[in-house]
């Protein structure tokens, strides 16, 4: 069930909505908690019943682990180290075995040349989520940090719909006394037409503005043979706002639907492509996935307390695994490489003292994000190159025809003159579109500043029902959110 779908703007919100806040009328607040819970497995298990099993046994086992921990002795047979490191072990077994076994099997085989065959399984939905979720419940247990909660609370905080997909990664810590007001078991009119706005924002960037950019990088990436120089930039360009409309956008609609239920989920995006380096860029980028990777793998691995040698190692080893996380190939790899080695030159740039000026600083940062996200999209090497070889003129430059006369001694020099963008099946707009998203990106003010400084009124009312309305005569256009896919 697709946020941007008929059925769960039309029928899955609403009912779970009012029974919810029904129950809760009728202080039926243990029966509240586990309509939620319920209601948020019949989301999950939506697409395929098949994956149901999977989330439920990871719940049990993960909350038998928590709930260990936080009681654990260190007298016992087992120590809390040995315990939290059994938990964590296990859920990336878990998350190893469906995700990146074909990925193992294939590179074994080319490496060995074997003929291993492929188990070819398909990927749990949201199975890297509620992973990174619960292995940061776990080490959250062992260092105390989480109260002694019930399976009810355990399975509200792992499946809350809105969240559990694609996140954000949320700590227990942060949910669970927000369950647990009173205030908030009480229709909030307020949040209702905050979220509704939030809401109706993320929706609009979806079908407007990411699956319209989706259409050129699809071209861009999958079918054009090649790709001129202006075709090239347009590909690459088209991906990288429709990465960010997708996924803040799905971020807008689960921040826009929790806090229909009272629920405040925290900031995942905040403007990232006005950055002016690339370590400003990673806190401004899906920030509860930086802060998971900060918190429990570059800090527990040394952080930059142990050295300048030790600190690069960590940054490349965290970024490395970033990569990984995203998906179970080498582009994905090379993506996070490169991240990591970014802000390696990024870190001795600052301790030589040296400083860009922040319009150079933006563009060198906004023009790396866009290169490295070519091999974060391309589904094999060749595509990748494919698109670098166009970015960089190596596979022709074309001109539009309109400027045949004026620039015409340009033809010595290899230059073409015809239509533009016909590879990704883009028009004379597509340009527009483009100066457009900058202008979006670059000037307005992202959707949670307008959350944290929301005051309802006419205006912001009428803007809502516009982009709400929008969004729904839109969906006949469905499709899903790329992050699925993480």
């Amino acid at each position: 069930m697709l946020f941007n779908s008929y059925e769960f703007i039309f029928m899955f919100v609403p009912l779970s909505f009012f029974i919810y806040f029904y129950l809760n009328s009728k202080k039926l607040t243990e029966v509240s908690k586990g309509f939620l819970v319920i209601s948020s497995l019949f989301f999950y298990s939506w697409w395929n019943i098949v994956y149901l099993p999977l989330i439920l046994v990871s719940m049990v086992f993960n909350y038998v682990i928590g709930t260990s921990l936080s009681k654990h002795e260190e007298h016992q047979i087992v120590s809390k180290k040995q315990l939290l490191t059994v938990g964590i072990i296990a859920n990336i077994g878990l998350l190893g075995y469906f995700k990146y076994a074909d990925f193992f099997i294939s590179t074994t085989n080319f490496v060995l040349g074997g003929e291993v065959p492929l188990v070819n399984l398909a990927l749990p939905l949201a199975i890297s989520f509620f992973t990174f979720q619960q292995i940061a419940y776990l080490v959250d247990s062992y260092r105390g940090e989480t109260k002694e909660y019930d399976f009810l609370n355990y399975g509200l905080f792992v499946t809350f719909f809105p969240q559990l997909i694609a996140g954000p990664i949320v700590h227990h810590k942060e949910m669970m006394p927000q369950f647990a007001n009173v205030k908030n078991k009480i229709k909030n009119y307020e949040n209702i037409l905050l979220g509704l706005f939030i809401f109706s924002i993320g929706l609009f960037k979806k079908v407007a503005i990411a699956d319209t950019f989706a259409v050129w990088a699809t071209n861009g990436f999958d079918k054009a043979e090649y790709l001129t120089l202006l075709e090239a930039w347009a590909t690459s360009l088209s991906y990288t706002f429709q990465l960010y409309f997708d996924f803040s956008g799905y971020t807008d609609m689960a921040i826009g639907v929790a806090l229909l239920f009272n629920i405040k989920l925290p900031m995942n995006f905040n403007s990232p492509y006005k950055a002016s380096n690339i370590q400003d860029f990673w806190r401004r980028w899906h920030i509860t996935l930086s802060r998971f990777l900060r918190d429990y793998i570059y800090i527990p691995l040394g952080g930059n307390r142990k050295g300048n040698f030790r600190t690069i190692s960590n940054l490349m080893a965290t970024f490395i695994l970033g990569g990984i996380w995203h998906g179970a190939g080498w582009t994905f790899i090379f993506w996070g490489f490169l991240h990591g080695f970014a802000l390696v030159i990024h870190r001795i740039w600052h301790k030589l003292g040296y400083r860009l000026n922040v319009v150079l600083g933006w563009i060198i940062t906004f023009n790396f994000v866009n290169i490295s996200w070519i091999f974060f999209r391309a589904k094999e090497w060749e595509d990748a190159i494919k698109v670098l070889k166009g970015m960089f003129g190596f596979s022709g430059i074309v001109l539009p025809d309109a400027l045949a006369n004026k620039l015409a001694f340009l033809s010595e020099y290899g230059i073409d003159f015809g239509g533009i963008f016909f590879a990704i099946h883009g028009d004379k707009f597509t340009p527009v579109w483009f100066v457009l998203t900058f202008i979006l990106v670059l000037v307005f003010k992202n959707s949670m500043f307008i959350r944290d400084t929301y005051t309802g009124n006419y205006k912001t009312i009428v803007l809502s029902a516009l982009l709400f309305t929008y969004g729904v005569l839109s969906l006949s256009k469905i499709s899903e959110f790329l992050y699925f896919n993480f």
